[in-house]
């Protein structure tokens, strides 16, 4: 019965939290409608993620988020050192082909916008299987180094978050 009411617990967690940041105040009709929004929606979405990924709350989102706001906070600073001291023809700008250990379609996803979030790096592509992501990196200077930073800072995360 809980199954049904809540088929994406996370996913109702999250309407219900970002319908209270949207209000930016705090009422009883504005928690009503967030609890009501973050239980339909999923309800009514659920038939659409039929094999969806299972999550591993706790301490694995916990650490990848810091690790992720750190390395955003860490690469804004990178970038405007390249910006403001390097010419342009000193930069070291590659195409890195990242293979994945990731098989499902949202844990890839999370990664590609990981990525993407961080200054510098861009996704641009994910292979037709699934096995390999392509990323524009604005400065990389050994392209083997950064394909394992990136594997192991957030894909090796990933992995324990979706399992």
């Amino acid at each position: 019965m809980l199954r049904k009411l809540f088929p994406h617990p996370g996913l109702t967690v999250l309407l219900i939290a970002v319908w209270l940041l949207m209000l930016n105040s705090l009422s009883i009709g504005g928690l009503v409608v967030a609890v009501l929004l973050g239980t339909v929606i999923p309800i009514f979405s659920a038939p659409f993620w039929p094999d969806r990924p299972r999550l591993h709350f706790g301490w694995p989102i916990v650490e990848y988020l810091l690790v992720v706001i750190g390395d955003i906070v860490a690469a804004n600073f990178h970038v405007a050192r390249i910006i403001l001291f390097r010419r342009n023809r000193d930069l070291r700008s590659r195409w890195l082909v990242i293979p994945l250990d990731l098989r499902s379609a949202e844990a890839i996803t999370a990664l590609a916008g990981t990525i993407s979030l961080t200054p510098g790096t861009v996704s641009s592509d994910v292979s037709a299987d699934g096995r390999f992501l392509l990323v524009h990196a604005l400065d990389v200077g050994d392209e083997a180094a950064e394909v394992a930073r990136i594997k192991e800072r957030y894909e090796a995360r990933l992995q324990r978050i979706f399992r």
